[in-house]
C-alpha cells in the first residue's frame, strides 16, 4: 500500500494529512494541538498525529509532498519589489531576512524537520512540491463526486496566482487560466477586512455575517477600485491598496475615498457605515463569482463546479451560484484554505504525477470531514477523572435521550463525539448544540459562551430528508458552505415599524420559528445532516424531532472566541468550564455544570487573544 504524507505550512493554517493508495486516511490543522488559532507553524503535532493514525513511521512513508513552490514565491516577492520600488522597501525588507535564512532553503528546511518524527528517515529524495493552486484544485476535484469538473479557485495569493480556472478529468487535473497578483479577489475581500477592524485570514467571516445588517450603498465606489469584465475576470486598481508595498492592506486614498479611517477594534464601535460597507463588499464579490461561473460554465461548456480557496468558504456567494443554477452540481472542498492545500498536494501528485486511477466515491470520499483525532471512552474517563471533573456514565441511547432533553429546554450543550472535523467548520463532532426555536439563542451562545460580538450567526443543522421543508435549497450541504433562505411559511414577517430599525437592532426581532439560526436577512448557513457519515448526530436531531417535531438544531463550534475548535477531552472540558455552558456531552459521559466543583472554574475572557 502506498502512502503519501502532504504538509501546508509558513503562511497561515499549517496541516497535513495522509492519503494510502488514493484514499483520505487522515488530516488535522495544527492549531488544535498548540491551541494557537490559525498556527502557521511547521506542523510537528498534526504530522505525528496522522502518522499516529495511519500505524506508520515517518520513514514508511512512500512520499512527502508541501503544498506549494517556495522559489516562485520568492520570485513574486523579488519582481513586485522592483514593479513598486522604491516605495516597498519596509516590507521587503522586513520579510528579506525570513526568505534568506529559511524559506529559499526550504527542502533543506523541511528535512531537518521531518528527522526530528523519527531517526530512520534518511533521505530527502522523496520530498516533492506541487503548485498552490494546483493543490488548492486538487482538493476539490479529486474528492469530489465528479467524474469531469470545472475546478475554481480563489484566494489572497499563492506563489503568482489569485484565482485560477481548471478543467478535471478522471485522474487528470489541468489549470488552464489564471489572474495573477497583485489582481486578488481574496485580497480585495481582506483589504475591506482590514478596513472595518477585523484581523486578515481570519476575520474574514465575520465581514460576511455583518453584510445583512447594512445596505449595499458604496458598491459604485468599490467599482473604482476594481474593474470587472464581463467574464468575471479583474484588474485591482493599485493606487488604494498598500498590500503589495507596505504593512497594512489600504492606503490614504483608498480611506479619503470611503470617508473613514480604518476602525480600531481597541477603541472603536461598529457603526452602520461598517456594515453597509460589509453589505458592499459582500455584494461585489458574489457579482464577481457569479461572472467568473457564467463565464466558465459558457466557455468549457461543463456541467459540474467544484471551488476552493479562501474565498469558497463565502458560503452567501456560494448560494447565489447555486440558486443561479449556472452548473447542474456544485462541491466545495471543506478545508478550502490553505489547511486542504496539504491534501490537495498529496492527491496531485498520486493522481497527476504518478498517473493512479481515481476511484469516484459518490457518498463522500471526505468520509464527511470527520478526519482528525477520536479518542476511546475509557481514554475519555481517564482524561475526566484526572481533571477532577463529575461525570454520569450512561448506554447509547440514554446518552441521545437526555441531550435530546436538553436540548427541547433550551440547554446549550458541549458536544463531543467521534473523530474531529478538518476544515474550519464544527460538522457535530466538536460542536455547541442549542435549542433554535429559542428567541434568546443566539445572543445568548454568543456573549455567554462565545464571548464574541452579537450579531454573529448561528448554523442550522437539519435532518437531509427535511431540508426542503424549512430551507428554499434541496441539495446536499454537509459541510455547511451553502447559504440559503428560510422557506415562506416559517418566515415571521416584520412590521413596518421593525422594518425601519437599523443594524444590530434588527437582531432581537423574532424572523421565524427558528429565531437562533435565521439571519436579519431570513437566511441560514445550512448543514444537512445524514446517517451515513455521523450517526450519533444524526440519532440526536432525530429523537429531538420526535420530541419537538423540529428536525434541526443549533450548531456552532466547541470555541471561544479567539480559540481553535476544541480537540481533547481535556480541552473540552476546560472549555466547558470557562463559559456558560450547562452540560457537556462527551462519549457516553454527561457532565452538569451544577455537579463540577467550583475551584476548577476559569475566565476564558482573557485566555485567547481575541480574533
Amino acid at each position: 500500500m502506498k502512502s503519501i504524507l502532504g504538509i501546508s505550512a509558513f503562511y497561515h493554517d499549517s496541516a497535513a494529512c495522509i492519503i494510502q493508495d488514493g484514499e483520505i486516511i487522515a488530516a488535522a490543522q495544527e492549531e488544535r494541538f498548540t491551541r494557537k488559532k490559525h498556527d502557521s507553524n511547521y506542523p510537528k503535532n498534526a504530522i505525528n498525529f496522522v502518522l499516529n493514525y495511519s500505524n506508520l513511521k515517518l520513514s514508511e512513508v512512500d512520499q512527502i509532498v508541501f503544498f506549494e513552490k517556495p522559489f516562485l514565491k520568492f520570485e513574486r516577492l523579488l519582481e513586485t519589489y522592483v514593479a513598486f520600488a522604491p516605495k516597498g522597501f519596509v516590507s521587503f525588507s522586513k520579510a528579506m531576512p525570513l526568505w534568506i535564512k529559511e524559506k529559499l532553503f526550504q527542502k533543506n528546511l523541511l528535512f531537518n524537520k521531518l528527522k526530528e518524527h523519527d531517526e530512520n528517515f534518511k533521505s530527502d529524495e522523496n520530498i516533492y512540491f506541487s503548485d498552490h493552486h494546483l493543490s488548492h484544485a486538487a482538493s476539490a476535484f479529486f474528492p469530489s463526486p465528479f467524474e469531469e469538473a470545472i475546478v475554481l479557485t480563489a484566494d489572497g495569493v499563492g506563489e503568482w496566482a489569485t484565482t485560477t480556472v481548471a478543467v478535471g478529468k478522471g485522474n487528470d487535473l489541468e489549470v488552464k487560466k489564471e489572474i495573477q497578483f497583485p489582481h486578488s479577489l481574496g485580497l480585495l475581500y481582506s483589504a475591506f477586512t482590514y478596513y472595518t477592524g477585523f484581523k486578515v485570514n481570519s476575520g474574514e467571516y465575520k465581514l460576511m455575517g455583518l453584510a445583512p445588517y447594512g445596505s449595499p450603498i458604496f458598491q459604485e465606489k468599490i467599482k473604482k477600485l476594481i474593474d470587472v469584465k464581463d467574464d468575471g475576470t479583474f484588474r485591482l486598481n493599485q493606487k488604494y491598496f498598500n498590500y503589495a508595498t507596505g504593512l497594512t492592506m489600504t492606503n490614504d486614498k483608498f480611506h479619503k475615498l470611503f470617508g473613514q479611517e480604518p476602525r480600531d477594534p481597541k477603541k472603536d464601535q461598529i457603526t452602520q457605515f461598517h456594515m453597509d460597507i460589509a453589505s458592499s463588499i459582500q455584494h461585489v464579490t458574489e457579482e464577481i463569482m457569479i461572472k467568473l461561473a457564467k463565464g466558465i460554465r459558457n466557455e468549457y461548456g461543463i456541467k459540474n463546479l467544484c471551488l476552493a480557496g479562501g474565498v469558497a468558504l463565502n458560503c452567501v456567494a456560494n448560494g447565489k451560484i447555486l440558486k443561479e443554477k449556472i452548473f447542474d452540481n456544485v462541491w466545495i472542498q471543506p478545508a478550502a484554505g490553505d489547511a486542504g492545500g496539504s491534501l490537495g498536494a498529496a492527491l496531485a501528485l498520486w493522481h497527476i504525477e504518478q498517473g493512479n486511477t481515481r476511484k469516484i466515491n459518490k457518498n463522500d470520499s471526505m468520509k464527511g470531514s470527520y478526519l482528525g483525532c477520536e479518542f476511546s471512552q475509557q481514554q475519555i474517563e481517564k482524561e475526566l477523572n484526572s481533571l477532577g471533573a463529575n461525570f454520569q456514565i450512561v448506554e447509547y441511547e440514554s446518552l441521545i435521550e437526555k441531550t435530546a432533553e436538553f436540548l427541547a429546554n433550551e440547554k446549550a450543550i458541549g458536544w463531543f463525539q467521534g473523530r474531529m472535523e478538518f476544515g474550519p467548520r464544527a460538522l457535530g463532532a466538536r460542536s455547541i448544540l442549542g435549542d433554535p426555536r429559542s428567541d434568546k439563542m443566539q445572543k445568548n451562545l454568543n456573549l455567554k459562551v462565545k464571548y464574541r460580538e452579537s450579531f454573529r450567526p448561528f448554523a442550522p443543522s437539519i435532518l437531509r430528508e427535511d431540508l426542503s421543508k424549512w430551507f428554499d435549497l434541496d441539495v446536499e450541504s454537509p459541510y455547511m458552505l451553502l447559504v440559503s433562505d428560510i422557506n415562506a411559511e416559517k418566515k415571521i414577517e416584520m412590521t413596518e415599524q421593525q422594518k425601519q430599525l437599523f443594524g444590530i437592532d434588527k437582531l432581537n426581532i423574532k424572523r421565524s420559528e427558528i429565531p437562533a439560526v435565521t439571519h436579519v436577512d431570513y437566511s441560514a448557513r445550512i448543514q444537512t445532516v445524514t446517517n451515513n457519515t455521523n450517526k450519533n448526530y444524526f440519532d440526536l436531531i432525530t429523537k429531538f424531532k420526535e420530541k419537538t417535531g423540529c428536525p434541526v438544531i443549533v450548531n456552532t463550534s466547541f470555541n471561544v472566541r479567539g480559540e481553535p475548535i476544541v480537540n481533547t477531552p481535556t480541552d473540552a472540558f476546560n472549555c466547558f468550564m470557562g463559559t456558560e455552558l450547562d452540560y457537556l456531552v462527551i462519549g457516553n459521559c454527561i457532565l452538569n455544570k451544577n455537579d463540577q466543583d467550583p475551584s476548577l472554574k476559569k475566565d476564558y475572557t482573557k485566555e485567547f487573544e481575541l480574533d
